[in-house]
Protein backbone atom coordinates (compact mmCIF):
# COMPACT_ATOMS: atom_id res chain seq x y z
CA UNK A 1 0.00 0.00 0.00
CA UNK A 2 1.28 3.54 -0.71
CA UNK A 3 0.61 5.68 1.61
CA UNK A 4 0.48 9.45 1.61
CA UNK A 5 3.64 12.03 1.37
CA UNK A 6 4.16 13.73 4.34
CA UNK A 7 3.52 17.57 4.06
CA UNK A 8 4.04 20.79 5.60
CA UNK A 9 0.72 22.52 7.42
CA UNK A 10 -0.51 24.59 5.29
CA UNK A 11 -1.61 28.77 6.32
CA UNK A 12 -4.70 28.73 9.23
CA UNK A 13 -7.52 28.26 7.31
CA UNK A 14 -10.04 31.13 7.27
CA UNK A 15 -13.75 31.55 6.04
CA UNK A 16 -16.26 34.88 5.64
CA UNK A 17 -17.50 36.40 8.60
CA UNK A 18 -15.20 34.24 10.95
CA UNK A 19 -14.65 36.15 14.57
CA UNK A 20 -11.06 37.60 13.65
CA UNK A 21 -10.74 35.86 10.62
CA UNK A 22 -9.97 32.86 12.05
CA UNK A 23 -11.71 29.76 11.96
CA UNK A 24 -11.25 27.54 15.13
CA UNK A 25 -11.09 23.94 15.05
CA UNK A 26 -12.56 21.23 17.52
CA UNK A 27 -11.20 18.07 18.08
CA UNK A 28 -13.50 15.57 19.21
CA UNK A 29 -12.10 12.62 21.07
CA UNK A 30 -14.02 9.85 22.26
CA UNK A 31 -13.91 9.69 25.70
CA UNK A 32 -12.65 7.67 28.25
CA UNK A 33 -13.30 7.40 32.31
CA UNK A 34 -9.42 6.85 32.78
CA UNK A 35 -8.61 10.49 33.17
CA UNK A 36 -5.23 9.66 31.17
CA UNK A 37 -6.85 9.93 27.96
CA UNK A 38 -8.47 13.19 28.94
CA UNK A 39 -4.70 14.60 29.34
CA UNK A 40 -3.65 13.23 26.19
CA UNK A 41 -6.42 14.78 23.97
CA UNK A 42 -5.43 17.91 26.27
CA UNK A 43 -1.83 17.85 25.10
CA UNK A 44 -2.90 16.97 21.73
CA UNK A 45 -5.06 20.34 21.58
CA UNK A 46 -2.08 22.07 22.85
CA UNK A 47 0.48 20.83 20.57
CA UNK A 48 -2.32 21.64 17.65
CA UNK A 49 -2.78 25.19 19.09
CA UNK A 50 1.29 25.41 18.84
CA UNK A 51 1.32 24.54 15.61
CA UNK A 52 -0.96 26.76 14.59
CA UNK A 53 -0.80 29.97 15.84
CA UNK A 54 -3.28 32.37 16.83
CA UNK A 55 -6.13 29.36 16.02
CA UNK A 56 -8.58 28.36 18.52
CA UNK A 57 -8.09 24.94 19.00
CA UNK A 58 -10.84 23.47 21.31
CA UNK A 59 -11.00 19.78 23.04
CA UNK A 60 -13.97 18.20 23.46
CA UNK A 61 -15.64 14.45 24.35
CA UNK A 62 -18.41 12.49 23.35
CA UNK A 63 -18.53 10.77 26.95
CA UNK A 64 -17.20 10.89 30.32
CA UNK A 65 -15.76 13.84 30.02
CA UNK A 66 -16.83 17.31 29.65
CA UNK A 67 -17.40 19.50 27.54
CA UNK A 68 -18.71 17.68 24.69
CA UNK A 69 -18.88 18.89 20.93
CA UNK A 70 -22.36 20.63 21.09
CA UNK A 71 -21.25 22.67 23.90
CA UNK A 72 -17.92 23.97 22.58
CA UNK A 73 -20.00 24.36 19.10
CA UNK A 74 -22.58 26.77 21.36
CA UNK A 75 -19.64 28.61 22.77
CA UNK A 76 -17.96 29.39 19.19
CA UNK A 77 -21.29 30.76 17.72
CA UNK A 78 -22.00 33.03 20.75
CA UNK A 79 -18.21 33.96 21.20
CA UNK A 80 -18.67 35.11 17.19
CA UNK A 81 -17.22 32.66 15.41
CA UNK A 82 -19.53 31.64 12.03
CA UNK A 83 -17.63 28.83 11.00
CA UNK A 84 -15.81 25.67 12.67
CA UNK A 85 -13.39 22.86 11.59
CA UNK A 86 -14.96 19.44 13.92
CA UNK A 87 -12.28 17.08 13.63
CA UNK A 88 -13.24 13.48 14.87
CA UNK A 89 -10.26 12.18 16.99
CA UNK A 90 -11.04 8.39 16.33
CA UNK A 91 -8.58 6.15 14.03
CA UNK A 92 -11.76 4.36 12.22
CA UNK A 93 -15.39 5.58 10.73
CA UNK A 94 -17.54 3.49 12.46
CA UNK A 95 -20.93 4.15 14.96
CA UNK A 96 -19.08 7.53 16.80
CA UNK A 97 -18.30 8.95 13.59
CA UNK A 98 -21.22 8.27 11.44
CA UNK A 99 -23.45 8.90 14.93
CA UNK A 100 -22.73 10.38 17.31
CA UNK A 101 -20.66 13.52 15.96
CA UNK A 102 -23.92 14.56 13.40
CA UNK A 103 -26.06 13.91 16.55
CA UNK A 104 -23.89 16.59 18.65
CA UNK A 105 -23.97 19.19 15.94
CA UNK A 106 -27.55 18.72 15.59
CA UNK A 107 -27.95 19.03 18.86
CA UNK A 108 -26.01 22.42 18.88
CA UNK A 109 -28.07 23.21 15.68
CA UNK A 110 -31.38 23.85 18.10
CA UNK A 111 -30.45 27.22 19.92
CA UNK A 112 -27.98 29.94 19.46
CA UNK A 113 -26.21 31.95 16.59
CA UNK A 114 -25.14 30.60 13.19
CA UNK A 115 -22.67 28.37 12.97
CA UNK A 116 -21.57 26.33 10.20
CA UNK A 117 -19.25 23.30 10.82
CA UNK A 118 -17.43 21.40 8.62
CA UNK A 119 -16.40 17.55 9.41
CA UNK A 120 -13.09 15.86 8.38
CA UNK A 121 -12.38 12.65 7.96
CA UNK A 122 -10.94 10.50 11.22
CA UNK A 123 -7.24 10.17 11.63
CA UNK A 124 -7.28 6.24 10.44
CA UNK A 125 -7.11 5.41 6.88
CA UNK A 126 -9.16 8.04 4.06
CA UNK A 127 -10.18 6.61 0.83
CA UNK A 128 -7.92 2.89 0.99
CA UNK A 129 -4.64 5.34 1.79
CA UNK A 130 -2.45 5.41 5.28
CA UNK A 131 -1.34 9.04 5.65
CA UNK A 132 2.27 9.29 6.54
CA UNK A 133 1.89 11.10 9.36
CA UNK A 134 0.27 8.07 10.76
CA UNK A 135 3.13 5.65 9.66
CA UNK A 136 5.60 7.95 11.49
CA UNK A 137 3.69 8.55 14.66
CA UNK A 138 3.64 4.53 15.16
CA UNK A 139 7.00 4.55 13.64
CA UNK A 140 8.34 6.89 16.23
CA UNK A 141 6.26 4.80 19.49
CA UNK A 142 7.82 1.84 18.43
CA UNK A 143 10.67 3.17 18.17
CA UNK A 144 10.62 4.15 21.92
CA UNK A 145 9.30 1.20 22.85
CA UNK A 146 11.94 -1.71 20.93
CA UNK A 147 14.70 0.64 19.28
CA UNK A 148 16.10 -2.74 18.62
CA UNK A 149 15.05 -5.27 15.94
CA UNK A 150 12.38 -7.30 16.02
CA UNK A 151 10.71 -10.45 13.05
CA UNK A 152 6.75 -9.80 13.20
CA UNK A 153 5.13 -7.14 14.68
CA UNK A 154 1.27 -7.35 16.47
CA UNK A 155 -0.71 -3.89 15.44
CA UNK A 156 -3.19 -3.96 19.01
CA UNK A 157 -6.52 -1.70 17.50
CA UNK A 158 -9.81 -0.76 20.36
CA UNK A 159 -11.69 -3.07 18.40
CA UNK A 160 -14.88 -2.79 16.33
CA UNK A 161 -18.17 -4.94 15.39
CA UNK A 162 -17.57 -2.70 12.09
CA UNK A 163 -16.63 -4.65 9.62
CA UNK A 164 -15.48 -1.37 7.31
CA UNK A 165 -13.72 -0.13 10.09
CA UNK A 166 -11.96 -3.49 10.80
CA UNK A 167 -10.87 -3.63 7.12
CA UNK A 168 -8.82 0.09 7.99
CA UNK A 169 -7.03 -1.46 10.57
CA UNK A 170 -6.26 -3.91 8.31
CA UNK A 171 -5.01 -1.26 5.42
CA UNK A 172 -2.92 0.16 8.67
CA UNK A 173 -0.98 -3.09 9.60
CA UNK A 174 -0.37 -3.80 5.83
CA UNK A 175 1.14 -0.43 5.66
CA UNK A 176 3.49 -1.56 8.71
CA UNK A 177 4.22 -4.76 7.08
CA UNK A 178 5.45 -2.95 3.91
CA UNK A 179 7.30 -0.40 6.06
CA UNK A 180 9.18 -2.72 8.32
CA UNK A 181 9.73 -5.69 6.12
CA UNK A 182 7.94 -7.88 8.84
CA UNK A 183 4.03 -9.93 8.82
CA UNK A 184 2.08 -7.64 11.05
CA UNK A 185 -1.47 -8.78 12.51
CA UNK A 186 -4.26 -7.25 13.86
CA UNK A 187 -5.47 -7.71 17.25
CA UNK A 188 -8.60 -6.05 18.96
CA UNK A 189 -9.11 -5.19 22.45
CA UNK A 190 -12.55 -5.71 22.70
CA UNK A 191 -15.45 -6.47 19.82
CA UNK A 192 -13.45 -8.43 17.93
CA UNK A 193 -10.50 -11.60 17.93
CA UNK A 194 -8.06 -11.97 18.12
CA UNK A 195 -7.02 -10.77 21.81
CA UNK A 196 -3.56 -9.37 21.61
CA UNK A 197 -2.12 -12.18 23.14
CA UNK A 198 -3.48 -14.52 21.09
CA UNK A 199 -2.31 -12.79 18.01
CA UNK A 200 1.00 -12.89 19.51
CA UNK A 201 0.88 -16.75 20.38
CA UNK A 202 0.12 -17.28 16.81
CA UNK A 203 3.17 -15.19 15.22
CA UNK A 204 5.23 -16.92 17.88
CA UNK A 205 4.06 -20.44 17.25
CA UNK A 206 4.87 -19.82 13.27
CA UNK A 207 8.79 -19.53 14.21
CA UNK A 208 8.75 -15.34 15.10
CA UNK A 209 11.03 -14.97 17.89
CA UNK A 210 10.76 -10.86 18.76
CA UNK A 211 7.55 -10.07 17.98
CA UNK A 212 6.44 -6.16 18.89
CA UNK A 213 3.18 -4.77 19.95
CA UNK A 214 1.86 -1.38 17.69
CA UNK A 215 -0.70 0.37 20.28
CA UNK A 216 -3.36 1.49 17.43
CA UNK A 217 -4.56 3.66 19.43
CA UNK A 218 -4.75 7.66 20.44
CA UNK A 219 -4.21 8.08 24.22
CA UNK A 220 -3.63 5.11 27.31
CA UNK A 221 -6.25 4.18 28.97
CA UNK A 222 -7.61 0.22 30.38
CA UNK A 223 -7.99 -1.16 26.81
CA UNK A 224 -4.19 -0.39 25.93
CA UNK A 225 -3.17 -1.30 29.61
CA UNK A 226 -5.06 -4.86 28.81
CA UNK A 227 -3.09 -5.18 25.34
CA UNK A 228 0.10 -4.51 27.26
CA UNK A 229 -0.57 -7.30 30.18
CA UNK A 230 -1.75 -9.47 27.18
CA UNK A 231 0.98 -8.95 25.11
CA UNK A 232 3.48 -9.69 27.67
CA UNK A 233 2.29 -12.64 29.32
CA UNK A 234 2.16 -14.18 25.34
CA UNK A 235 6.31 -13.21 24.85
CA UNK A 236 5.96 -9.50 23.20
CA UNK A 237 9.29 -8.48 23.67
CA UNK A 238 7.27 -4.77 23.51
CA UNK A 239 4.88 -3.05 23.36
CA UNK A 240 4.45 0.87 22.26
CA UNK A 241 2.49 3.47 23.57
CA UNK A 242 -0.37 5.23 22.27
CA UNK A 243 -0.13 8.12 19.86
CA UNK A 244 -0.72 10.80 21.91
CA UNK A 245 0.48 13.91 20.88
CA UNK A 246 3.15 12.84 18.65
CA UNK A 247 4.36 15.57 16.46
CA UNK A 248 3.26 13.62 13.11
CA UNK A 249 -0.33 12.70 14.78
CA UNK A 250 -0.09 16.79 14.74
CA UNK A 251 0.50 17.44 11.39
CA UNK A 252 -1.82 14.65 10.08
CA UNK A 253 -4.87 16.85 12.40
CA UNK A 254 -3.36 19.96 10.25
CA UNK A 255 -3.88 18.08 6.98
CA UNK A 256 -7.60 17.24 7.84
CA UNK A 257 -8.05 20.94 9.06
CA UNK A 258 -6.69 21.96 5.63
CA UNK A 259 -8.48 19.72 3.49
CA UNK A 260 -11.03 21.13 1.75
CA UNK A 261 -12.18 17.49 0.25
CA UNK A 262 -13.33 16.66 3.74
CA UNK A 263 -16.93 16.86 4.89
CA UNK A 264 -19.04 20.46 2.96
CA UNK A 265 -20.43 22.62 5.45
CA UNK A 266 -23.21 21.12 7.60
CA UNK A 267 -26.50 23.59 7.61
CA UNK A 268 -25.23 26.40 9.90
CA UNK A 269 -26.67 25.99 13.68
CA UNK A 270 -29.36 28.75 14.30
Amino acid sequence: MRAARLTSPTPTPTGPGAAGGVTPVVLVAHGSRDPRAADATRALARAVSSARPGTPVRASWLDHTEPGPTAVLRDLALAGHRQAVLVPLLLTAAYHHRVDIPAAIAAAAQAGPPLAVRVTDVLGPADGTVDAGLLGGLRRRLGEAHPGRFDALVLAAAGTRDARARRSVGQVADALAVEFGVPCRVAYASAAPPAAGVAVSRLRAAGARRVAVCAYFLAPGLFHDAVAEAARAAGAVSVAGPLTDAPELVELVLRRVDDRRCRPMVPPIG
